[in-house]
């Protein structure tokens, strides 16, 4: 349950969605216009013949209705018929601006207990929702504790009886809260890794001195430790009410029955009689936040360990309702976003600074303008301040060229639409939009004030509130290297054997507790992609969607890491970070403004079995998406001063990579794990990075990108005929030259006994564990037993055995889970989790002994039956995001899985049998054979448990 420390701005937000497994949806159908987003593009020389419609103005709360209960409940509705799934939220107004030093994070700590279950259904609530097959989550932010869940339309009704449940019923009991408290202590001690979490902590308190904006949204550990059962009570009779929540409803239904369901199931609930309490605990509003500001002449240092060194800077900003948040939108745009604006131009193009970000944060007391840069040395820190401070002055008083103004709205109207295509998301938009504002047309009409605004409006905002006097800025100095390059992977001990406590977790019978589904509902039959290839092998996967006026772009090339040389390790990322950087007819700038103009985007990373490239654009604006990608795939010129600033950004990557726990964890855990010959054993060094040459970059771009090992797939509004002649035309003279690259994979032995090693991190205070063994690959026919059985073990940190038992009974971790990484090659078997360095050589005698169980006594019908009916049901919601339903469909293909899987995966998990799962687990899981990696503090392995 993520903590959202800046909520995500209001109608700005990239991914609703942080750290958790994407929302997929497959648009199946038509639906008037009035329910689609849609817009009209600004892009000039784009391609219209490729469009299906006429373009429209975007509209979010169109088709919305809101609807007040009597007991003060406000609901929002919005009908969209795009596929067979809902998305069902609750937002409380309740936050961190709800909090004082003392009680800092009890919201956070309430949004936990909210999952141990009511006076009805004393279960996991993940595991109620695990079994509807819904993926569901909360997270809590400045102004609001949100929890969501989407699923197939048929689980609407259970999905409201179960948050009704606990809107009034939650039990909170000692120890449970004893034990949850030490869930969220080990959550904040994750964040507390992050030399950028120490310092936005730092700035913010200065900055907001008097408010509570100023307090971290997850609390302090010492307040963690001082919550009683009695304060965490009150806040639950205080805020949990029908009168102030919104409760979203988004996708496949029927307004008037969904609101005769809503009332029947939360219009008895009473409003509670302390909710006249819940605004007396803020008493600084937007008039007088500019009095709560504490402003700064010199900078907040922080020397500690860690790698990269960090600029900060945040200045104070009115609420998300103030008239100036448009134009201020606008600003951030010019000033720090993409390759053409002011301040990547005088840092990272200069090779001052390897990364510039900005956020507009606008919440409802008040808000703040956020800058980060990582620098490339910490003596660069005063002379980022200074260009800084010089560039906001340009923008106030040079001219800002209608080029730039055009650019800038262009992005954040893409930004708006694109955001917006799933389910999930557009529930979330909408909810923040009247949680936060009280109007649900928020959006629309932000949208239309973006339209308005001038040159003299952004000129203004900029000198209103970035002002100097005004600035609370922050260094982060890094005292201590990071964990070493070449790691010291000394083995702590070596065992055959230890003595475990014997768990005493049993799974409950959860039918008894899950709210019944209508049967009534019928799935609807999947559509899947065309494929057709061209004449020099290169192929190509089209899912026309109508729903929305957007395309998404996805294309894979075998030329990942695995074709790295081990002494030039680095090399096959060196080149695909360079692609975008210049090409025969473009230079690097001319790249970026092509996709910028239209407030596209296309992304590039580097995986071991290949590069993957995601592009996401309006529908008008496909033809510039796949003119792109022909032109810096085929023609890349990789301009050497471009070549050293991706150089100096991936060193500085590494050392940041040296100072994350996981990261060490992963790269310890691969080599110990494969043999020095396997192409999961290299990792980039700064001594394998500085060798890479020029001409071994034009030397592998050359080999490794051709058409025979690429394939294309595109998903959204386009006339297939037409996009075919697109691609014809600007892939079809692309050569094949010379064998088709193989890489060399060695076979992997699993160890013989369990071994285990600690590279320290030094100044960390969370400790990452990987557990595993080599594994599986994605055609092994017991590929689909493993899903179910992974899903058991750890596929959900809050309803498989592994949460059950680390988390929930132990309060040992704050997140564990498992997962079977099987691509075209063997991957591995990964429990992964974090703990506090007391806690891990506990977490993982319990986690060794339930792998014993699993491998002896496998599992049982009931958790069969559960694991699938989450997996299948998570996956018709996943076929929600346009951007992970086109990686399906491309790894799918890579995989060597026809395009009929994308609409049998559920068929083939339905059938798996418990004696396959068991089987699974005998052959597949070896609690006494395996590696396990602990980085970040020192632990003491023999310690007593």
């Amino acid at each position: 349950m993520p903590v959202y420390f800046t909520f995500l701005r209001i109608c700005r937000f990239p991914s609703l969605l942080l750290g958790l497994v994407p929302i997929l949806l497959l648009f199946l159908g038509g639906e008037s216009d009035s329910s689609k987003l849609l817009a009209a593009s600004k892009c000039v020389n784009n391609r219209k013949e490729l469009v299906t419609k006429e373009n429209t103005i975007l509209t979010v709360a169109e088709n919305v209705r809101k609807t007040t209960l009597k007991n003060g409940l406000t609901v929002i509705t919005k009908e969209v018929h795009t596929a067979p799934v809902v998305s069902v939220q609750v937002w409380y107004k309740v936050g961190t601006r709800n909090e004082k030093q003392g009680v800092n994070g009890i919201a956070h700590q309430l949004e936990h207990m909210m999952f141990k279950g009511t006076k009805s259904r004393p279960v996991q609530f993940g595991k109620l929702f695990s079994a509807l097959g819904s993926d569901s989550n909360a997270f809590t932010s400045h102004d609001q504790t949100v929890y969501y869940g989407t699923a197939e339309r048929n689980k609407l009704k259970a999905l409201l009886t179960l948050e009704a449940d606990r809107m009034q019923n939650a039990v909170i009991e000692t120890k449970q809260l004893n034990s949850e408290k030490r869930v969220v202590i080990s959550e904040l001690k994750g964040y507390e890794n992050s030399p950028e979490y120490r310092l936005n902590r730092a700035v913010m308190r200065a900055a907001f001195p008097n408010h509570p904006y100023g307090l971290p949204v997850g609390g302090t550990e010492q307040d963690v430790e001082k919550f009683t059962l009695e304060q965490v009570k009150q806040y639950y009779q205080n805020f949990y009410s029908p009168d102030n929540a919104v409760l979203v409803i988004v996708g496949d239904i029927e307004t008037n029955k969904t609101l005769e369901a809503v009332k029947e199931i939360f219009g008895k609930i009473p409003v509670n009689k302390h909710t006249n309490l819940k605004d007396k605990v803020v008493e600084n509003v937007e008039n007088n936040i500019n009095k709560d500001v504490s402003n700064f002449s010199e900078p907040i240092v922080l020397k500690q360990p860690g790698s990269a060194p960090l600029f900060q800077a945040v200045y104070p900003l009115p609420s998300a309702k103030h008239q100036d948040i448009p134009a201020l939108d606008v600003m951030d745009y010019i000033l720090a976003e993409g390759r053409n604006s002011r301040l990547y131009q005088a840092l990272v193009n200069l090779g001052i600074a390897s990364d510039v970000s900005a956020s507009v944060i606008s919440l409802q007391d008040a808000g703040w303008y956020e800058l980060l840069v990582t620098a490339n040395s910490a003596d660069n820190l005063s002379k980022i301040k200074s260009i800084i401070d010089r560039e906001i002055a340009n923008l106030t008083s040079s001219e800002i060229t209608a080029e730039e103004l055009s650019r800038a709205k262009a992005q954040l109207e893409a930004s708006v639409i694109l955001s917006n295509r799933d389910i999930t998301s557009l529930a979330m938009q909408l909810g923040n939009d009247e949680a936060t504002t009280g109007d649900y047309t928020y959006t629309d009409r932000y949208l239309a004030a973006i339209q308005k605004v001038t040159v003299e409006d952004v000129q203004q905002v900029a000198q209103k509130y970035l002002q100097q006097q005004k600035q609370t800025v922050g260094f982060f100095k890094p005292t201590d290297l990071a964990a070493k390059e070449k790691i010291d992977n000394k083995e702590i001990f070596t065992e055959n054997s230890q003595n475990f406590s014997k768990s005493t977790l049993r799974n409950a019978d959860l039918v008894q507790y899950l709210p019944p589904v209508d049967s009534t509902i019928t799935s609807t039959s999947r559509i899947i992609p065309e494929k057709f290839t061209l004449p020099n092998g290169l192929e190509i996967l089209l899912l026309p969607d109508k729903s929305t006026s957007t395309v998404t772009l996805g294309s894979y090339i075998k030329a990942g890491t695995e074709f790295d040389p081990n002494h030039k390790a680095g090399l096959a990322s060196l080149v695909a970070d360079n692609l975008m950087n210049g090409t025969k007819d473009k230079d690097v700038l001319s790249i970026a403004k092509t996709l910028e103009d239209c407030g596209a985007s296309l992304d590039i990373k580097t995986y071991r079995e290949g590069v993957y490239f995601e592009g996401n654009s309006l529908s008008d604006d496909l033809s510039v998406l796949v003119k792109t990608l022909g032109d810096v795939i085929k023609n890349p010129t990789f301009p050497r001063n471009q070549l050293q600033l991706t150089r100096q950004q991936a060193l500085t990557a590494l050392k940041q990579d040296l100072d994350d726990p996981e990261e060490v964890a992963q790269k310890t855990f691969s080599q110990a794990v494969f043999p020095k010959t396997h192409p999961d054993y290299s990792f980039p060094s700064q001594a394998s990075l500085q060798q890479i040459t020029r001409g071994d970059v034009v030397n592998f771009h050359q080999k490794h990108y051709r058409p025979d090992t690429t394939v294309l797939a595109l998903v959204g509004d386009f006339q297939p005929a037409q996009v075919k002649k697109l691609i014809e035309k600007e892939f079809g003279d692309w050569q094949v030259s010379g064998e088709t690259p193989e890489a060399k994979y060695p076979a992997v032995d699993l160890p013989k006994s369990i071994v285990r090693f600690n590279p320290v991190v030094p100044g960390k205070v969370q400790a990452i564990t990987f557990m595993g063994s080599k594994a599986i690959n994605r055609q092994d026919p017991r590929y689909y037993a493993a899903t179910v059985l992974n899903h058991i073990l750890g596929g959900d940190t809050l309803s498989s055995r592994l949460g059950s038992q680390i988390r929930d009974r132990l309060g040992l971790t704050y997140g564990i889970y498992s997962n079977f990484l099987a691509g075209k090659n063997s991957g591995t078997f990964l429990i992964e989790m974090q703990t506090s360095p007391e806690d891990t050589t506990k977490a993982i005698a319990s986690t060794r002994q339930l792998l014993e169980d699993l491998h002896k006594k496998g599992v049982t019908a009931a958790e069969v039956e559960n694991a699938k009916r989450n997996l299948t049901g998570n996956y018709n919601v996943s076929l929600a995001s346009p951007d992970e339903l086109t990686y399906r469909i491309i790894r799918n293909n890579v995989l060597g899985l026809n395009t009929e899987e994308l609409r049998s995966y559920t068929e083939k998990i339905q059938v798996v049998t418990p004696e396959q799962v068991n089987q699974a687990a005998r052959e597949l899981l070896h609690p006494d054979k395996i590696v396990v990696v602990t980085a970040g503090p020192f632990v003491f392995a023999n310690q007593k448990q």
